[in-house]
């Protein structure tokens, strides 16, 4: 028997268009000067000015959070995978996953100390997993009604889909709270996961639960032979749409549609930001089709431009499928990111020191050598 996910839906919820926003108050009316003295007006002035003598505040140091090094183990100059899915549905394909094993995938990464991070903190270096644990980052490519669906159970009401890609990330979520429900959802144009009834309400949903909408441009054009011109179209135009729905959203991560750049190098800049009819985007990070797990952000190879992602699937993957991956981490072929836990340390062992970038962001950098 099917578990439900009951979500009400408002109809006047649904068909609304974006809120207006409510305009700041002005501030409070300015207070009369009084008048008085020369002298106290010189008092007043001295008691205002401040005093040479006034210490300045410090800054507090950032403490480092104490764990069992050699029981953890943590390398936070390790891989992470970016797991790339598409259709959820039957049968098993290439590029499809059936519901039954996009479960068994979750309970693999789960039992093997996999915990999810969004495409956002990956990037940035912002790594909040648990110590001892390794982040992994879920992706979708081109919002399929699969990934997010809406059916009427047997009372008639509104539902997600129970084996749709949200319904069982939800689902798993609540059974295993210890597993982040985090993952980016990269659409296109036109009507969003289908169903052009729910298409606010599915946006909405997935930003208020806490994970992510990215751009995979209006159309899923190759940008092999586009021009700058059509670059921008197609970003701003996703862009504007995603914000139709969700005005103060900011889409900042984008999938490369064919894994597809530039022929001309020149102007991947307008892939990373541009501008169209006054919509402007910024892609903090990018991402390519790839076939491997990539760098730690701490990295100095790392390229928020150029990451590489891992095919989520057991069909046709050469070898370098995620079960691939697991096992090459299991047998150390491949290092893996284990985190320390604390966002704002580093921690490696010493001789992976000079793997990492100078650039850290003014993070602490703790080392150590296994016994």
């Amino acid at each position: 028997m099917k578990k439900y996910l009951v979500i009400p839906i408002i109809a006047s919820v649904l068909l609304t268009g974006c809120f207006s926003e409510i305009a700041a108050d002005k501030g409070a009316a300015e207070q009369p000067q009084q008048q008085g003295t020369v002298e106290e007006k010189e008092n007043q002035k001295e008691e205002e000015e401040p005093q040479e003598s006034e210490e300045k505040p410090v800054e507090e140091e950032k403490e480092v959070v104490e764990i069992n090094l050699q029981e953890v183990q943590p390398n936070e100059a390790g891989e992470v995978m970016v797991l790339m899915y598409h259709q959820i549905r039957e049968p098993e394909s290439e590029w499809s996953r059936t519901p039954d094993n996009f479960r068994k995938d979750l309970q693999a990464l789960y039992d093997n100390g996999f915990r999810p991070i969004s495409l956002y903190d990956y990037a940035t270096g912002n790594i909040t997993t648990e110590a001892g644990y390794t982040p992994v980052v879920i992706t979708f490519d081109d919002g399929n009604q699969n990934n997010f669906n809406m059916i009427q159970d047997a009372k008639g009401e509104w539902v997600i889909d129970p084996d749709s890609a949200v319904g069982m990330l939800v689902d798993f979520h609540e059974k295993h709270p210890d597993f982040p429900l985090e993952a980016t959802f990269f659409i296109n144009g036109g009507t969003p996961f289908g169903q052009k009834e729910f298409v606010e309400y599915k946006l909405k949903y997935l930003v208020e639960k806490g994970m992510d909408v990215g751009n995979h441009t209006n159309t899923h054009i190759n940008f092999t032979s586009a021009s700058k011109e059509k670059i921008q179209e197609e970003l701003g135009k996703l862009q504007r749409l995603i914000n139709k729905y969700l005005p103060d959203y900011e889409v900042n991560t984008l999938a490369l549609p064919f894994g597809s750049k530039p022929k001309d190098k020149a102007l991947f800049k307008y892939v990373e930001s541009g501008e169209y009819e006054g919509k402007k985007y910024n892609h903090l990070a990018i991402l390519e089709v790839g076939w491997d797990p990539y760098h730690s952000a701490f990295n100095k190879n790392f390229n928020p431009s150029k990451i590489r992602r891992v095919r989520a699937s057991e069909t046709k993957v050469d070898g370098v499928g995620m079960y691939d991956w697991i096992k090459a981490f299991e047998n150390g072929s491949r290092t893996r990111y284990i985190s320390d836990g604390d966002p704002n340390t580093i921690t490696v062992q010493e001789n992976h020191k000079d793997l990492l970038s100078e650039d850290l962001k003014g993070r602490t950098i703790r080392t150590y050598t296994l016994e």
